[in-house]
């Protein structure tokens, strides 16, 4: 028998790296890699240029919603701060991993703790997802932030700011990272879609921009699902992707929601959510949008918005579709008598 291991190994070495690229998702791929990369928070920024400039850099917590920035944002400071000796002065964990006190006291405190002979700055904890570390965990770091604040820069990242202590908070500067900007998102979403030849139209554009609300994480997955689906990107291929309501279907609900009796109605609701495999959180969440924005009298308004409320509250717990949906229109009904 031949021996074919020494071939094996060479094949496996020959990586092309373009093929690697294509494998790469675009949230890695397109992750900003500086300060400057990063859209829509120039002064947030320009703050922490400062802190770096002046070499006073404090502890940092960064909170807002997801998909806006925090986590690129505080690697680009870790490695504009430590270049190539990233991996050794900066310890990374997600909280939604390990999130007990055995974490803080081992991890955290030994990294904190000890000091480094061969390189020198001050060193990096960052702590991802922070929110979720029980309590216990976080009065633990708190008295590890205050013993070791002269060789350690603690580097804290959540969503939900109200979930850290007072104690832990009052030892940090907050930025906070609001939704990005719909004409940056889109600035940026063209900028991708050149780069990497994706043919799209504008409304399939605009429909990712509604669609993610924000949310830059939510524009690269949806603009990569789409791609890999299909040669040429409409907004019809968007919201099939997503499984979200188009507008063409929402205004046909809310046309018979508001002209037709209560069976026609109901069947509309029924055969478009069936048809395009719609839930009804997402039905009355656009309702509701629409609802605000039309020309019903205010207190229609306000009693559909409370019924709207009801119905999804509702639904959230697990009650009949089929019973919501019957609510849903007599809703409209009762408001139209």
């Amino acid at each position: 028998m031949e021996d074919n291991t020494a071939d094996t190994v060479e094949d496996v070495q020959m990586v092309d790296p373009q093929e690697n690229e294509k494998i790469i998702p675009f949230v890695e791929k397109f992750r900003p890699k500086t300060l400057d990369e990063i859209i829509s928070h120039d002064e947030i920024i320009d703050t922490i240029k400062n802190f770096i400039k002046s070499d006073r850099i404090p502890h940092l917590l960064f909170h807002g919603p997801p998909g806006t920035g925090k986590t690129s944002c505080m690697l680009a400071i870790a490695k504009l701060l430590h270049g190539e000796n990233y991996k050794k002065m900066v310890l990374e964990l997600n909280a939604s991993d390990d999130r007990g006190i055995g974490t803080v006291r081992d991890k955290i405190k030994a990294f904190s703790g000890t000091s480094t002979f061969f390189t020198k700055g001050i060193k990096l904890v960052i702590l991802d997802e922070c929110d979720n570390v029980t309590n216990a965990a976080q009065a633990a770091l708190r008295r590890i932030i205050e013993m070791n604040s002269t060789t350690t820069r603690f580097c804290l990242i959540c969503n939900n700011v109200a979930k850290v202590i007072p104690a832990i908070q009052s030892r940090c500067t907050k930025f906070r990272f609001s939704p990005l900007k719909d004409e940056f998102i889109s600035k940026r979403l063209d900028e991708i879609c050149e780069s990497e030849e994706i043919d799209i139209d504008q409304k399939a554009k605009d429909a990712i921009v509604k669609l993610a609300k924000g949310d830059m994480r939510k524009v690269l997955n949806i603009l990569e699902s789409g791609s890999l689906a299909h040669s040429k990107i409409t907004s019809d291929d968007i919201y099939n992707c997503t499984g979200k309501p188009s507008e063409k279907e929402i205004l046909m609900i809310l046309k018979s929601l508001c002209k037709d009796n209560f069976s026609d109605s109901l069947n509309t609701v029924l055969k478009i959510k069936n048809a395009s495999g719609l839930t009804l959180d997402d039905i009355l969440n656009d309702l509701h949008e629409r609802v605000l924005k039309s020309k019903f009298e205010e207190k229609h308004k306000k009693i559909l918005t409370i019924k709207l409320a009801e119905i999804q509250e509702r639904t959230s717990i697990g009650c009949s579709e089929y019973l919501q949906i019957s609510s849903l229109v007599g809703a409209f009904i009762e408001v139209r008598a």
